[in-house]
């Protein structure tokens, strides 16, 4: 086929009905159709060549040009597409580098191979252009829901059609053994849009707690408002789930609004989700207090929280432990869940057990390091008195409101349990010489006698080796692997280090050893303060 001797209107009308069939833009197939062109034209010209062709978006009328660039003698690779300033003044005045010349050349005969390609490139530059698409549509969706059409199963994963192609419905994403049968109408939240090498992948899921919120969205008009919020979602897809709500405004009621009447509202969304029980709780700022509403129906008798460690304890009366925990741990794992904290539930005989065991516990460490009868030791023990620090660097008249303690008693007390400090701290510090520890970390401000003696131990030497600490390292953390939290323990833990105290320690061992530059912590602070006020 000779490009000339064709209806060149053909082209474009050619352009326009692949355009409305694929739903794309007719320039991006009017593009594609030039690439194809000129790359039938470079097997007719040569592969070096610089073919170019322009299709009038008027006429149809195709034009192929040569184009050649003027580049420096030396640099001069492909002498089919490129010239030098010297061969450019043939054709050209005053040719500079850089500067093209373009020159007309004779439309090419598409044979039967030719032509075959150039269908291909068309084709593929389709193609792209309805992925391109695909993916402009939806990666503004994902965190909707979407209801469409079921096409087939695969091994367990629904394909669905969205319209201008195709999502998936994993497995692991569909709740409990849902099937469905092609044609059959289905609501999922679009999880996350991809672009993949083979096209856009859209991936839906059924069991992400967002699919709750969602569906709390189109049936609570408060929530849709933003007049009620959703602050937390915790499911066992298709068993059961609870969710913590706050409302902006004192006149409705959270809960009330989410259960609609008769139910009406929470039970659309139980339907939805094929009758998972759905626990609807008051979102408050107060954790212990959120976390005694997130674990009802069971009651609590006391709550003590561990914020450095996200950890809480609960404590409940024998009767409610089954109900608390919930079946196969259901009720107690959702609440940690909703809370963010892992959640150790004991009975009060538990917890009073666990009391007694620490107070004799204290009671011992008083009698042998200050040399107490029982019932002195007892006394301070019952007054709050937990560590041998704190009786000896304590005010003095803390210890003489204790009844029986006068103040030359009080003043003993004290002078035991500094010599005994003294004592342990003399044979720490023997200890950490012993392992090697050197004077750049003994020497270092923060670091006790017995906390070098556990470095030490732990192969941290010198101050060069506690400045490569990470600050979990020290001070310990949590790691959530598989959704389960796992402790890490720190080096200086049991010394009650913080984490952001481990941290500017270890900062400020890099500033001394020159590692960091003190005006760039001081400008990573300027940017921490200016990120918290913005979003305050």
């Amino acid at each position: 086929m000779a490009i000339t001797s064709a209806n060149q209107l053909e082209l474009l009308q050619t352009a326009e009905a692949v355009a409305r069939e694929k739903n794309i833009d007719a320039n991006l197939v009017v593009e594609a159709m030039e690439e194809s062109l000129a790359r039938a034209a470079k097997s007719r010209y040569g592969a070096e060549m610089d073919i170019r062709v322009a299709i009038d978006r008027s006429t149809g009328k195709a034009t192929f040009t040569r184009v050649r660039t003027v580049v420096e003698e030396d640099l001069m690779e492909n002498y089919q597409a490129e010239f030098t300033v010297e061969q450019a003044k043939e054709y050209m005045t005053d040719p500079e580098v850089g500067q093209e010349f373009v020159e007309i050349v004779p439309p090419v005969e598409l044979g039967r191979i030719a032509a075959q390609s150039a269908k291909q490139v068309i084709l593929q530059k389709v193609r792209e252009a309805e992925r391109d698409k695909q993916y402009e549509d939806f990666k503004d969706k994902a965190g909707t829901i979407i209801n469409a059409a079921v096409k087939r199963e695969e091994y367990g994963n629904v394909i669905v059609d969205v319209g201008s192609g195709e999502a998936i419905l994993r497995r692991n994403e569909k709740i409990g053994r849902e099937s469905y049968r092609p044609n059959d109408r289905i609501r999922c939240y679009i999880k996350e849009v991809r672009r993949e090498q083979r096209g856009p992948q859209i991936f839906l899921s059924r069991t992400a707690p967002e699919f709750m919120t969602e569906l709390f969205k189109m049936e609570v008009p408060e929530i849709y408002e933003g007049i009620i919020e959703i602050k937390a979602v915790a499911r066992d897809p298709g068993s059961r789930a609870k969710i913590a709500v706050i409302s902006y405004d004192n006149s409705i009621d959270p809960v009330g609004a989410c259960v609609g009447m008769r139910g009406s509202r929470v039970q659309a969304v139980v339907n939805e989700l094929q009758g998972e029980k759905i626990d609807i709780i008051p979102w408050n700022e107060d954790m212990p207090t959120f976390l005694v509403n997130a674990l009802q129906p069971a009651e609590v008798s006391k709550v003590v929280l561990d914020e450095e460690a996200g950890k809480i304890e609960v404590v409940v009366p024998e009767e409610q432990l089954s109900l608390a925990i919930g079946r196969r741990g259901q009720n107690v794992r959702l609440a940690s869940q909703l809370t963010g904290l892992a959640i150790d539930i004991m009975t009060e005989e538990e917890e009073s057990k666990r009391r007694q065991a620490e107070f004799e516990l204290r009671t011992g460490l008083f009698m042998d390091a200050l040399d107490l009868d029982e019932f002195f030791a007892q006394l301070l023990v019952s007054e709050g008195f937990t560590s041998l620090e704190e009786v000896a660097y304590v005010d003095l008249t803390e210890l003489l409101v204790i009844e029986g303690i006068d103040e030359s008693t009080a003043g003993e007390l004290q002078t035991r349990a500094r010599e005994h400090l003294e004592a342990i701290n003399n044979k720490a510090m023997e200890a950490a010489r012993a392992a090697g520890v050197e004077d750049s970390l003994v020497n270092f401000e923060g670091l006790t006698p017995l906390m070098l003696e556990a470095l030490g131990a732990d192969g941290v030497k010198t101050l060069e080796d506690f400045a490569t600490c990470a600050d979990w390292e020290l001070a310990g953390g949590w790691t959530t692997v598989d959704g389960e939290r796992h402790k890490d323990e720190g080096v200086l833990e049991k010394f009650e280090v913080s984490l952001e105290e481990a941290q500017n320690m270890v900062m400020t061992a890099r500033v001394m050893l020159g590692w960091v530059d003190p005006a760039d912590l001081e400008t990573d602070s300027d940017d921490a303060d200016m990120a918290e006020e913005a979003e305050a």
